[in-house]
């Protein structure tokens, strides 16, 4: 038999999959995965045009980075109390406000009558941004059973390359045309696009449920009278201390290795190599669509051996083959070699939601992850402004600085998912762990 992930309804293991979830689970996991795409389009658009955005208020490149930098940084504020607010309200309002803020942020962004006006809205940006995924992942992950929970975390945080993809596409059609119309529309025009999301909030206020697990633990709270008040807390006490220093470590590699690959590499293309719009665009796109599929595999690949191999193993081989790409100047050997790393590296993400959330228990779930995941994001905003510092002031160029980040990052990750807990298979329940932990025996 296999559990629903609540733990209350016993399904036949001879039911396919796909068949076990309900109707509300199925819109409680979507929502999710289409705020997560959504975000990902808001914040990596910015990415593609940090170089024109440098030359239209003529300053240093390394200035237009930081931007990046505090937007990551201000993710962690949004998940902490996003994370609470999940956590004591429940999942649904959360994922709504973060979307519509990231949005109506983006649209404020692209009306920017000076750089620091745009500095401004993408660092609050941030704060919508880290908000939307602890209260998304929370409402995923609990609302799935358990038989699938890997594949389908595969398939949540893949949505990532899926929008990422989105911003390539429209930067590819869309940013000449209007780059045409003066007065800086190229790069405004990315960013104005970004208020669509917004769209997404109303079809999440009038389809979308708390998922049962989170109902029934807050019911017994509120029947016993034990409020779990302060939920980060929790996870630093001794039982779930060792959960939390590995996820940390592994989220704040995870974050390094990612910007090492995917912060300037559109910049490098554009600047050292000089790539036109659609030629950059190829690699992006196709590389974001693989990362999807890759993290969809290598989540389905942790069903049969476990979490911490599901990542090991791709991360391992993906090692090798950074070089590949950041070692050639032709295109068509760097498109090629970029997109085999996509196919492993691309696969690092898969666990991010189903892991982080099969460590903690249900009354700390949005708030643990949220944190773990997002304090991972300070660390990753530095890796820009330090590409950029040696690749231009220590004239190194972008690849060198690209491919130690990338290697280095990949190393730790590895060793923290070494280290990290089993979960594969773990049934979430409405129990209060953490208070039952507190009591004396």
């Amino acid at each position: 038999m296999s559990g629903t992930g609540t733990g209350t309804i016993p399904i036949p293991e001879n039911v396919p999959w796909w068949k076990e979830p309900t109707k509300d689970q199925w819109y409680a996991y979507f929502a999710a995965w289409l705020g997560w795409t959504l975000d990902a389009f808001d914040f990596t658009v910015f990415l593609l045009i940090m170089l024109p955005i440098s030359q239209y208020y003529g300053i240093p490149l390394t200035e237009v980075t930081a931007v990046f930098t505090i937007t990551l940084i201000m993710r962690l504020a949004g998940a902490t109390t996003s994370g609470w607010l999940a956590d004591r309200l429940g999942r649904k309002a959360p994922l709504m406000i973060s979307i519509l803020w990231y949005s109506v942020c983006n649209l404020l962004a692209g009306f920017s009558p000076s750089f620091a006006f745009l500095f401004f809205f993408r660092a609050l940006l941030g704060i919508g941004m880290g908000a939307e995924w602890p209260a998304g992942a929370a409402l995923a992950m609990e609302s799935w059973p358990a038989r699938s929970r890997g594949f389908m975390s595969g398939v949540l945080q893949g949505s990532w390359g899926i929008g990422f993809a989105l911003s390539y596409l429209a930067y590819a059609f869309l940013y000449e045309p209007f780059e045409r119309m003066g007065h800086g529309y190229g790069w405004r025009g990315m960013l104005i696009l970004g208020v669509l999301p917004a769209l997404a909030c109303v079809w999440i206020r009038f389809y979308v449920k708390e998922p049962a697990v989170w109902a029934e633990n807050k019911k017994i709270q509120n029947d016993t009278n034990n409020q779990v008040t302060l939920p980060l807390f929790a996870i630093f006490k001794r039982k779930y201390l060792w959960n939390t220093i590995t996820g940390c470590v592994w989220m704040a590699a995870n974050f390094c290795v990612y910007y090492s690959i995917w912060a300037l590499f559109a910049t490098y293309l554009q600047k050292e190599l000089a790539w036109t719009p659609k030629m950059v665009a190829v690699p992006g796109f196709w590389g974001n669509i693989l990362v999807f599929f890759a993290c969809s595999f290598w989540g389905l690949v942790s069903e049969r051996v476990g979490r911490r191999w599901g990542l090991i193993i791709p991360c391992s081989i993906g090692l090798f083959l950074v070089p590949l790409y950041l070692m050639s100047v032709d295109p068509v050997w760097i498109t090629c070699g970029f997109l085999l790393q996509a196919c492993f590296v691309g696969g690092k993400d898969a666990l991010n939601p189903a892991w982080l959330s099969e460590r903690f228990p249900t009354e700390v779930r949005a708030s643990a992850a949220g944190f773990v995941y997002h304090q991972g994001a300070v660390w990753g905003a530095f890796v820009a402004p330090a590409i950029s510092y040696f690749a231009i002031e220590r004239n190194m160029g972008f690849a060198a600085p690209m491919m130690i980040g990338t290697m280095g990052s990949l190393v730790g990750l590895i060793i923290a998912v070494f280290l990290g807990p089993e979960t594969k298979g773990k049934v979430m329940t409405a129990e209060l762990e953490v208070i039952r932990a507190e009591m004396p025996a």
